[in-house]
């Protein structure tokens, strides 16, 4: 009971973060820094709970299962989200499942060696999300486009638009969040398997 209670709690964590992500007004104010900030955060809750899960069943395709659970929650919550006044195209589609499939690859094709899965499947997921979620964000709607189209009344002043300060800390969001990424993703992968052990 306690092992697929933990699998809950980090998936409704994933969503809440891909809420937070899909805030457009914290797009507008940050650009690209939150881009890397929230691509690093996803990819962490995703590499551990799927390793837990993964480990937890031994079975390949698991981490995949996992990051659909993730993903049916946030479609959930995205119906709320879009309830409540944002844009429903700017929300983002999570981008978990093909970083996922990349975790129960390298888990299946190393013969389930629980070392190779935290190595090479945490470099892999934390590589490849940050350059999915670009790939994501370029088929919806322009963060600064909505976030001056769709204004929210009741935002207290200091956190009123502002001129985004595109470029001027990270010429290369993607590589920045992917490098990132790769290096903590290990980390997070070796962390997921503990879990099991205790």
């Amino acid at each position: 009971c306690t092992h697929y209670l933990f699998i809950v709690v980090v998936a409704v964590n994933s969503t809440l973060l891909t809420i937070n992500a899909g805030d457009y007004i914290f797009y507008t104010d940050w650009a690209w820094t939150s881009y890397v900030v929230f691509s690093i955060s996803q990819t962490l809750m995703l590499v551990v709970g799927a390793t837990y899960y993964l480990t937890f069943t031994g079975v390949p395709g698991t981490a995949t299962y996992y990051a659909l659970i993730m993903t049916v929650y946030t479609w959930i919550a995205k119906g709320a989200w879009f309830a409540l006044g944002y844009p429903y195209d700017f929300i983002v589609t999570p981008v978990w499942l093909p970083s996922a499939m990349l975790i129960d690859l390298a888990y299946w094709a190393t013969k389930k060696n629980k070392h190779s899965l935290i190595l090479f499947g945490g470099v892999l997921c934390g590589m490849s999300l940050p350059l999915f979620n670009m790939v994501n964000l370029i088929t919806v709607a322009d963060p600064l486009e909505t976030a001056f189209k769709y204004p929210r009344p009741t935002l207290p002043p200091y956190m009123t638009p502002i001129e985004p300060q595109v470029g001027k800390f990270y010429s290369s969001p993607v590589a920045l969040g992917a490098g990132a990424g790769a290096v903590l993703s290990v980390t997070f992968a070796a962390l997921g398997c503990k879990l099991n052990t205790w």
